[in-house]
């Protein structure tokens, strides 16, 4: 009984092994090919991170800390995007807006300037500026935080792979274990099993 309960064991663990293998396999693939579409993606872009002579310098010292040590490097992974959306495009927009939002901002220009005669003055043209500058970057530190997020995902699938193998390799010495141990348990029984006068 012994023998036959290790046998059973061991190609159940066999089959977890091969399914272990088979996810570790398709994780490692889906790490790599979000890692590549971020890298392209962002690269396309052609962002460059801040230094001290494009405007590094003048940030509160947080951001200034963020972003420091991407300084100079080109935009392609995802906590360089976090940091420019964070630390940097968003204290631009903080400073421009006063503090406020884009809906904020939308609906004081609805408010104010809905009237064309209105929309043609200065103070309108300039809230339309704003509205527009606000909106613009919202949407563009929306899509590197959409980007960031992608990355993180594809990052924990990348570690996801590595522990579906160190299982699988574990697995796979608990089965060699398993069927030596059949095969002893197995050689045991016929050796007990056999008649007195037959033992050497």
């Amino acid at each position: 009984m012994r023998a036959t309960f290790d046998k059973v064991t061991s190609w159940a663990g066999v089959l977890l092994a091969v399914v272990l293998l088979v996810a570790g396999g398709l994780l490692a693939w889906a790490s790599t090919f979000v890692g590549n579409q971020v890298h392209d993606q962002f690269a396309a872009q052609h962002i460059t991170m801040p230094t001290s002579q494009t405007g590094l310098a003048e940030l509160p010292a947080a951001d200034r800390a963020a972003l420091d040590q991407f300084a100079g490097q080109q935009l392609t992974n995802g906590p360089q995007a976090k940091a420019y959306a964070n630390h940097y495009i968003s204290v631009h927009l903080r400073e421009a807006s006063g503090g406020q939002t884009y809906s904020e901002v939308s609906g004081q220009y609805l408010r104010q300037c809905s009237d064309p005669a209105q929309a043609a003055t200065a103070t309108c043209q300039k809230l339309g500026g704003l509205r527009q500058t606000m909106f613009m970057g919202d949407t563009l530190r929306g899509l590197l935080l959409y980007g960031y997020a992608f990355a993180t995902v594809g990052t924990i699938a990348g570690y996801a792979a590595y522990v579906s193998f160190i299982g699988a390799a574990l697995l796979l010495v608990l089965v060699g274990f398993g069927f030596w141990h059949s095969r002893r348990a197995s050689q045991d029984v016929a050796a007990v099993a056999q008649p007195v006068g037959a033992r050497g």
